[in-house]
């Protein structure tokens, strides 16, 4: 069964992007809010029934990530347009770093693929830390624009978004290094037998 239960709640994840994205350009920050947090829930449940009905897919391991980084890019682009009716908006700075760090990464990742073969590139700890960030520096920004009580937590939030972003795109170009460093010496050491 391909679309697992799991799969179906991404597939839900991912038709609430343009929803939360058509929201904020009509300016219901409130409403978008909530349906952020109810795509948060789904991230949550859609990974706990993968693993609690044992229906873990290579579908799914391809639709979840790509859901949560759909949700993000959104999220993050849609509130940096100075023309959304939203009284803060996300820095374009940070903006445009995430989007960077993302497009390095796929970079990274399709030359290691190329170079390799290898297929595999799980997020590291600083990446799951760096994903945590960005959704929690989203989450503030909508509540920041229906409440001033949380104002005080913004900028530092948003700079220590901006340090994790880069540092593990700094830490995500070494491993990819490392990674084909290592392929070579193994082709290089089968070569020497070879010969």
């Amino acid at each position: 069964m391909v679309l697992t239960y799991a799969n179906q709640l991404t597939i839900l994840r991912m038709i609430f992007i343009p929803c939360f994205v058509l929201l904020l350009i009509y300016g219901h920050p409130r409403s978008a809010l909530l349906l952020f947090i109810l795509a948060g829930v789904t991230d949550g449940l859609d990974g706990l029934l993968a693993r609690k009905l044992q229906q873990k897919t290579v579908l799914g391991s391809f639709l979840d990530p790509m859901a949560d980084k759909l949700l993000l890019t959104s999220a993050f682009i849609t509130l940096t347009v100075p023309s959304v009716p939203v009284s803060y908006h996300i820095p374009v700075w940070l903006t445009i770093t995430s989007i960077s760090r993302d497009l390095l990464i796929a970079l990274a990742a399709l030359i290691i693929h190329l170079q390799t073969g290898h297929g595999e590139f799980p997020p590291s700890f600083l990446g799951k830390c760096t994903t945590a960030a960005q959704l929690t520096t989203v989450a503030f920004v909508l509540l920041a624009n229906l409440t001033f009580s949380v104002m005080p937590l913004l900028d530092p939030l948003i700079v220590s978004t901006l340090l994790l972003t880069v540092a593990s795109g700094l830490h995500y170009f070494y491993r990819s290094v490392l990674l084909i460093e290592s392929y070579q010496k193994v082709e290089a050491r089968s070569d020497k037998k070879g010969n």
